[in-house]
C-alpha cells in the first residue's frame, strides 16, 4: 500500500490521540485508558480516510519537562516525531479548553513543523462550544471539530488533509512495505526469503528492565524507542521496520512481562496482552534474559509460551559487557538452558550487550538460522526411510497387548514443521515414544530447537471387505431331478 504522507498526532496527555490513531488505522493497535500518559513510545500505522492513504504516528503526551526525567525523554521523542512528519495534527480537549501547556506547545509547533492542523477533540455536544471558540486564540487557524471516540468530524479532517496529500504525493516512498500481516495469512506463505514487502517478523520479549528497547535501538541504529533505568517504560507493543545486515525486518518491542499474580493494574494487563499478541504475529521470538539473573521462573514461562505458539525461538542473554567471569557463566547458562527448557533443546543461545552492540552479529545469524529451520521441509521418501530405521532401532510398545504399527510418515506443514504418522491405534502411542521420534527428527534432519509438531493418524486394520454389500444370490435353474445347474 503506497503512502502519500506522514501525519503525527501530538498534544497534551489524555486528549484522545491514541483513540484517533486507532480510528484511523481501523483497529485497536494503541492502548487506550482513562488515565493520562498511557502512550510513551512512537507508534506507526497504515491509516485510511476515504480514498486517502497515509502513515500516522501516535506520540506521547507533550510534557513541559525538559530534563533527563522520563517525561523529559518522552517529550524529546515526540519532538522527533514532529520533525519526521509531513503534517502535525495538534489535538486539544474541547471540554477542558485551552491550557497554558497548549499555548506553549502551539508555539513549538509553529517553529518546528511545516504544516500544522488544529483539532478540538471530545467536541460532541454543546459543552464543547466554549473550548472550540477559545481554540482560535492559538493562532493555528480554524479548529477541526472532532470526536475520536464516536468517529465524528472525520469528513472535516479529510477536507483539510486532501490538498496537503496532493502536494506531498510526489515525495511518497514507492517501496513502502506491507505491514500488519495476519497470522493466518502468514501460514499460507511458502518458504520465502524476507523482502521489503514481506519482512521477517521478530518479537523481542522478556521480563521488565532486561534491555529490550535498548537492544532494538542498537539494531535500528537510532534512538527510536524510549529507554532508561526505570522498569516497565514500554507499554505498547511497538513495531519498527528496518533492514538489518541486508535482511528486511519488522521488529516488535514488547512490554516487560511480570508474574501474573503481580500484574494488578488494568494498564499493565493491557500491556502484557499486547505483548502476547506480538508473539503470535512474530515468526522468530527473541527471549531476552538479564545475565545477572537469567532463567528465572518468568523467563521460563515466556520461552515456553513462544514454543507453544509454534514460533522459532532464540535465547539472548543481555548485559554481557558487565559480566566478569564470562567462561564460567557461559557454561552455567548452557547447562541451565538444557536442564530447564528441554522442549527448546538445541535452540540458539547468544550473549549480547544491548548497550555496546557487542554480539549483535551473532544474534543476527541465530535469528536467520532459526527462521530457516522453522521453514524447513523434508521429502516424504527421506522421512519414510528414516521412520523405518527408527522403528528397527526401537519398536513401538504394545500397550494392553495391542501392537502399534507405524505405516508411513509425511510432512503436512511448515512454520513450524508439522509431521503426520499414519498408524494403527494412534491413541495408544505413548508420549515417550512421540518424544523419541521428535528428538530423532531434530537430530537427523538438523532442526535443533524447532517447535516440531507430531500428529498420529489412525488407519483401519479391519477386513478391507467389511461394510461392502453382499452380492444378490443368482437365480439358478434346476434339473428335472431337482439338482441345481
Amino acid at each position: 500500500m503506497k503512502m502519500s504522507m506522514t501525519l503525527a498526532i501530538v498534544g497534551r496527555p489524555n486528549v484522545g490521540k491514541s483513540t484517533l490513531f486507532n480510528r484511523l488505522v481501523g483497529k485497536r493497535l494503541a492502548l487506550v485508558d482513562d488515565q493520562p500518559g498511557v502512550t510513551r513510545d512512537l507508534r506507526e500505522g497504515a491509516a485510511r480516510l476515504a480514498d486517502l492513504k497515509f502513515t500516522v504516528i501516535d506520540t506521547a503526551g507533550l510534557e513541559e519537562a525538559t530534563d533527563e526525567s522520563l517525561q523529559g525523554r518522552m517529550r524529546r521523542l515526540t519532538e522527533r516525531a514532529v520533525d519526521m512528519a509531513d503534517v502535525c495534527l495538534f489535538m486539544i480537549d474541547a471540554r477542558t479548553g485551552i491550557t497554558p501547556a497548549d499555548q506553549v506547545f502551539a508555539e513549538i509547533l509553529r517553529k518546528r513543523a511545516d504544516h500544522v492542523l488544529l483539532a478540538a477533540n471530545k467536541a460532541e455536544g454543546a459543552a464543547a462550544d466554549a473550548g472550540i471558540i477559545e481554540a482560535y486564540s492559538l493562532g493555528l487557524g480554524e479548529p477541526i471539530r472532532l470526536s475520536a471516540e464516536h468517529g465524528e468530524g472525520l469528513n472535516d479532517l479529510y477536507a483539510e488533509l486532501q490538498p496537503l496529500a496532493d502536494r506531498l504525493a510526489d515525495t511518497a516512498i514507492d517501496d513502502t512495505p506491507e505491514i500488519d500481516v495476519a497470522i493466518d495469512e502468514i501460514e499460507e506463505i511458502n518458504r520465502l526469503s524476507p523482502t521489503k514487502l514481506r519482512p521477517l517478523q521478530v518479537a523481542v520479549v522478556g521480563r521488565p528492565n532486561s534491555g529490550k528497547s535498548t537492544l532494538i535501538n542498537q539494531i535500528v541504529e537510532d534512538d527510536r524507542l524510549l529507554t532508561g533505568p526505570e522498569a516497565g517504560i514500554t507499554r505498547d507493543a511497538i513495531s519498527l521496520r528496518t533492514t538489518w545486515d541486508e535482511t528486511p525486518m519488522r521488529i516488535f518491542d514488547t512490554a516487560g512481562m511480570r508474574k501474573k499474580a503481580k500484574v494488578q493494574e488494568k494498564l499493565e494487563k493491557l500491556s502484557v496482552g499486547d505483548g502476547l499478541r506480538a508473539v503470535k504475529f512474530a515468526e522468530v521470538v527473541v527471549v531476552l534474559l538479564d545475565a545477572a539473573i537469567p532463567f528465572e521462573q518468568q523467563d521460563l514461562r515466556i520461552a515456553d509460551l513462544a514454543e507453544r505458539e509454534g514460533r522459532a525461538v532464540v535465547i539472548a542473554v543481555n548485559k554481557w559487557d558487565i559480566e566478569e567471569n564470562k567462561q564460567v557463566k557461559l557454561h552455567d547458562l548452557k547447562e541451565s538452558f538444557e536442564r530447564l527448557l528441554p522442549q527448546l533443546r538445541g535452540a540458539p543461545l547468544v550473549t549480547v550487550s544491548a548497550k555496546t552492540g557487542r554480539g549483535l552479529d551473532r544474534l543476527h545469524v541465530a535469528i536467520l538460522r532459526a527462521y530457516e529451520i522453522w521453514n524447513r521441509r523434508v521429502v516424504t521418501a527421506q522421512l519414510n526411510r528414516w521412520l523405518t530405521g527408527m522403528i528397527e532401532a526401537h519398536p513401538p510398545p504394545a500397550p494392553q497387548g495391542k501392537r502399534v504399527k507405524l505405516r508411513y510418515m509425511t510432512q503436512a506443514k511448515t512454520r513450524p514443521p508439522g509431521f503426520v504418522v499414519m498408524c494403527s491405534h494412534p491413541d495408544k502411542v505413548p508420549e515417550s515414544y512421540k518424544r523419541y521420534l521428535v528428538n530423532g527428527l531434530r537430530l537427523d534432519f538438523d532442526m535443533p530447537g524447532a517447535p516440531i509438531r507430531l500428529f498420529m493418524r489412525g488407519q483401519n486394520d479391519a477386513n478391507p471387505f467389511k461394510g461392502r454389500k453382499k452380492a444378490a444370490p443368482s437365480k439358478l435353474r434346476k434339473h428335472t431331478d431337482g439338482r441345481r445347474i
